[in-house]
């Protein structure tokens, strides 16, 4: 099979998908001369932009053609063989399993780990302290109503994690293979086909729903089980080993592999892993507030002339700064066409998340704006102090803004400006249940606000209006990643023996798509190390 990279198309030529083809069909034959092209599928797909009068679709596309020999003898840059992306499974280990492994979070990691373990007959428990997907929307819409906190209501726990409430993003920094089989895992599932080759991968929070709805039906079908409110109390162990979990205070199930996908805001079992002798270690992380703008005015930014283009959809961005002091500035988390969300998950705490649905057609274009935090930069020895440091500034906007959950806000003319805003202008903020406005140089740390500040008058120069008077923001944003690593070694397992740490609030991934794959990893490790046979006996 041939590769060929940077084949280029107009936005006419991409009107839709079967346009696509032909139009790629064309360009194959007409460049390379080609008498035949079979079986054709388009590997990547991103936008360049960065002429506004003549933007461009690029493409790498794969096919088979009798012309094979011909083309690699032209040594053409654009022209190579397709690697093989297939995925191969791990062969299976000869240790005996005593007891069917139990996986912790129904998030990325906890999903990923347990369809592949499922897949191979491990029969996995997995247990999630939150809710399933219908009810996680029951429980959030009856908080936004009452104001009422419930831990059941926050987006941070149940099926699916909290990536479920932010869009699906997918976009990675890692290169691994396996990402290719997340992203057709989502498609057999229900995704749209272009999410494996698109650049900025995204499924869309009401998709996302209803394909891990149906993830979780296999992994059942497949002889595993998913239990919801169903929190992870006691890691029982007997000489440094795992011989054991506590569920809910009440229920002892025992096993001797627990794969551990906490989720970067589980705060309980953070405290009582580290009471249990875990290995833990402080990690950076970062705090901010998420800005919205028109969404019309990132699409002019973008795409200009071309922003109404029907082959273009709600632009986006990503911009950083590294600001003469030290401290670095970037956006994350950017939701064109999307909302603010509340995302807090203790009570008497307010935290801003965001999300966007499958068609990011919403008015406003919302991101978090981010500041980098050192392990120096909070008080304390304490292995927790960074977790402990969020909670601290959580409360702290959950009192300026009322007490109520509201979130603090602030229009972005006011805050380079040092006042407190009187009313909301051009941009009404998505945020539910509602905002307060307060002063955010007084709320946060004065390291964040200068940063913040320097960041906003240069990502302006970027996108021309970023700093609009009307923008406005909320907060704060204090999830991006984990506070805390979970140590483990080499064969992904922690010094407690039979215990494997994974995803992103282990703290070793940043995304859907890392923590995934992380998870596969994770079980890769268990297949690898252990027989799918065991007693019966939970």
């Amino acid at each position: 099979m041939i590769r060929v990279t940077e084949v280029k198309l107009s936005l006419d030529q991409a009107l839709n998908i079967d346009l696509e083809i032909k139009n790629i069909h064309k360009y194959l034959q007409h460049k390379f001369n080609l008498s035949s092209i079979k079986d054709l599928s388009i590997y990547k797909k991103a936008i360049d932009a960065r002429n506004k009068n003549s933007i461009n679709f690029v493409y790498t596309i794969d096919f088979f053609t009798e012309d094979e020999k011909r083309l690699l003898r032209l040594k053409d840059k654009q022209i190579s063989v397709t690697p093989d992306m297939k995925y191969e499974d791990i062969s299976i280990g000869t240790k005996q399993l005593t007891n069917r492994p139990i996986i912790i979070g129904f998030g990325p990691s906890g999903i990923f780990s347990a369809l592949i373990l499922a897949r191979r007959g491990y029969r996995p428990i997995i247990f999630e302290m939150g809710l399933d997907i219908d009810n996680r929307d029951k429980e959030f819409d009856e908080f936004l109503r009452t104001r009422k906190f419930k831990k059941t209501a926050s987006i941070q726990f149940g099926e699916g994690g909290a990536g479920t409430y932010s869009d699906g993003k997918l976009t990675t920094s890692i290169s691994d293979l396996r990402c290719r089989l997340v992203l057709e895992t989502l498609v057999n599932y229900g995704a749209d086909p272009e999410l494996i080759y698109i650049n900025k991968p995204h499924v869309g929070t009401d998709l996302l729903k209803q394909i891990i709805k149906s993830i979780r039906k296999e992994i059942i079908n497949l002889g595993g089980e998913v239990l919801f409110a169903s929190q992870l109390t006691r890691i029982i162990t007997e000489n440094n080993s795992l011989v054991g979990v506590e569920i809910n205070n009440k229920n002892v199930i025992k096993t001797n592999v627990l794969l551990l996908g906490i989720g970067h805001s589980s705060r309980d079992t953070f405290e009582m892993i580290h009471a249990n002798g875990f290995n833990l270690t402080r990690k950076p992380f970062s705090i901010g507030l998420r800005i919205e703008h028109p969404q019309t005015l990132i699409n002019r930014s973008q795409y200009g002339e071309n922003a109404n283009h029907p082959s273009l959809k709600a632009a986006d961005y990503k911009l950083s700064f590294h600001d003469k002091s030290g401290r670095s500035a970037y956006t994350f988390c950017m939701c064109p066409g999307g909302f603010v969300m509340c995302g807090s998950s203790e009570e008497g705490g307010v935290v801003t998340n965001g999300m966007s649905e499958s068609k990011r057609d919403n008015f406003n274009a919302n991101s978090a704006i981010l500041v980098n935090i050192q392990t120096d930069d909070f008080s304390g020895n304490h292995v927790l102090a960074g977790m402990y440091f969020q909670r601290e500034l959580e409360q702290l906007a959950f009192k300026a803004a009322g007490s109520n959950y509201n979130a603090p806000a602030q229009l972005v003319g006011d805050f380079l400006k040092d006042q407190i805003s009187k009313g909301i202008g051009e941009v009404n903020p998505t945020y539910k249940p509602g905002i307060t406005f307060v002063d955010f140089n007084k709320l946060l740390p004065n390291f964040v606000t200068t940063t913040l500040k320097n960041a906003l008058i240069d990502f302006d120069r970027k996108i021309k209006g970023f700093t609009m008077s009307d923008a406005i923001m909320t907060g704060i944003e204090t999830r991006s990643s984990s506070p805390i690593r979970i140590v483990r070694d080499d064969g992904f397992e922690s010094n407690i023996k039979g215990v494997f740490p994974m995803g992103e609030g282990a703290g070793y991934a940043g995304g859907i798509m890392s923590s995934a794959v992380d998870g596969i990893k994770v079980a890769e490790e268990i297949i690898r190390r252990y027989k799918p046979t065991f007693e019966i006996n939970n």
